[in-house]
């Protein structure tokens, strides 16, 4: 049987199931598929293609021979064992940190910037951008691609799943415990999340920003090749499971009226129009969860700027946030011939 062998590490996480589950609903070829995991999770079953896997310790051993190698267990896992997949022949597209801020290391969303793919045939690791930065650049480029993007200001509102699975349940646990009047504490986020919003995500730096923030300024700008691009970005968590929004407003070098913005949206690949505010159709997190799109409406004109509009922007963060997307840079170096089958 010719095809991949494909690591998935992490596979016992949230993004890691996901992975597993859109490898499958887009019949990518996969000859072998290994699940690795933290020695603790080792043993645990994983269904693929209607066979029970099962979860092995990451190791050399069980990287050897991988075609790709797929990680989502965080950035220190990553710097250690990335390379060391990379140095063993696979290409690895990670989804943390680790490595988007380095040059040599292409930083890909597919729909935005495929032709960057061809830096990974330095190093051989691609970086899977921020879930947030993904979702709000697809439904940037074709703007910016017909008016000329001159500022970004967002605000996102981001689900507890991008906390990882410890993060829904903290949630569920504690909507629980509230709706049964018992006391409740916060271990995953520094604040109760039930019935609140928390105005932080990730750790603060010496500005006041928090990392996440940067990561949006940094990685928008560095994905739509503008290095100078003004982006400001204030990123809440709320109580919402799956799905991230976000509020953005945009000022343009020339007139860009909400019409035409309509019209470029809809043909832009990657993104559904939900615009129909005379209807109550908007994006939500619920319509977008479990969906590959990345959902905008809302869209107006911004009459306290030239040139400004505003947007929604909604997308299933554990999808097309994440393991979606890492998969769509998969096919991409199948499809420019940076890889070829093996088995």
């Amino acid at each position: 049987m010719t095809g991949f062998k494909v690591a998935i590490v992490g596979a016992t996480g949230a993004v890691g199931r996901e992975m597993m589950d859109i490898l499958e609903e887009r019949e990518f070829p996969v000859r072998e598929l290994v699940p690795l995991a933290s020695s603790r999770s080792a043993g645990t079953r994983l269904e693929f293609r209607d066979e029970e896997l099962t979860v092995q310790a990451l190791s050399e051993k069980a990287l050897a021979g991988c075609d790709f190698a797929l990680f989502s267990a965080g950035a220190t896992v990553s710097r250690q064992w990335a390379p060391i997949a990379a140095a063993q022949g696979a290409f690895v597209i990670d989804n943390s940190s680790a490595f988007r801020r380095e040059a040599d290391v292409p930083l890909v969303v597919p729909e935005v910037n495929p032709d960057s793919v061809e830096l990974a045939k330095t190093r051989r690791i691609v970086s899977n951008p921020n879930c947030s930065t993904i979702q709000m650049v697809v439904a940037l480029k074709p703007l910016h691609d017909a008016a000329m993007l001159r500022r970004v200001v967002v605000s996102t509102y981001q689900s507890v799943s991008g906390r990882g699975q410890s993060g829904m349940a903290e949630l569920e646990k504690q909507i629980g415990d509230l709706m049964n009047c018992r006391e409740t504490s916060p271990e995953a986020f520094a604040h109760r999340i039930a019935f609140n919003l928390i105005p932080q995500i990730d750790d603060f730096d010496a500005t006041g920003s928090t990392k996440e923030e940067l990561k949006l300024v940094h990685e928008t700008r560095r994905i739509l090749g503008i290095s100078d691009l003004p982006v400001s970005a204030t990123c809440v968590r709320v109580p919402i499971f799956i799905g991230h929004s976000e509020s953005v407003n945009l000022a343009f070098s020339r007139p860009l009226g909400p019409d035409e913005a309509r019209k470029i949206l809809a043909s832009a690949p990657g993104v559904k129009v939900l615009d129909d505010p005379s209807q109550n159709i908007y994006p939500m997190p619920m319509l977008a969860a479990g969906d590959s799109a990345v959902h905008v409406g809302r869209i107006r004109k911004d009459e306290s700027q030239e040139n400004g509009l505003d947007l929604f922007i909604c997308a299933d963060n554990l999808r097309k946030g994440a393991a979606l997307n890492a998969v769509q840079i998969a096919e991409l170096i199948v499809q420019r011939g940076i890889v070829a089958k093996t088995g």
